[in-house]
């Protein structure tokens, strides 16, 4: 079986987002709300992969978020896409990689600074420490 991945986007901050996920297993790509459907209750119909990147995505954008609002510099605008790599072994899928790509619009806060909240956004993300025998890259760019 091929590997399969999956990414999600978050746009919004702590209090409120909404994000979509787009899946590819073979030449079919899905795009839907993963918001509308966990309500929905349908996780039987969620594949792992569209499960940890909508997680992940949502996890760490709120994490950031946070971080920014306590220190006194509140995001305008956070967007985070976390991309998943599963492979397949026996009985099932392992995660291989994650990589996040944050991008933010903080008024008053210097690049290095922003580099400092992200890298610690990442490492305190409950999701990436839930996962932190996986590799996780982090590409993370300030408006």
């Amino acid at each position: 079986m091929p590997a399969r991945s999956a990414s999600a986007v978050w746009n919004g901050g702590l209090r409120s987002g909404s994000g979509t996920v787009r899946t590819a297993s073979g030449a079919v790509d899905r795009a839907y709300s993963f918001t509308s459907r966990f309500e929905e209750g349908e996780p039987a119909q969620t594949n792992p992969e569209e499960l940890i990147a909508a997680a992940h995505a949502g996890c760490y954008s709120m994490a950031l978020s946070a971080a920014l609002e306590r220190a006194g510099h509140p995001a305008q605008s956070v967007e985070t896409t976390a991309t998943v790599h599963l492979s397949a072994v026996e009985g099932g899928f392992a995660v291989t990689r994650i990589d996040l790509r944050t991008v933010a619009t903080v008024p008053g806060l210097s690049a290095d600074e922003f580099q400092k909240f992200a890298q610690d956004a990442k490492t305190n993300c409950p999701i990436s420490k839930a996962l932190s025998a996986v590799e996780i890259t982090l590409d993370a760019t300030l408006n």
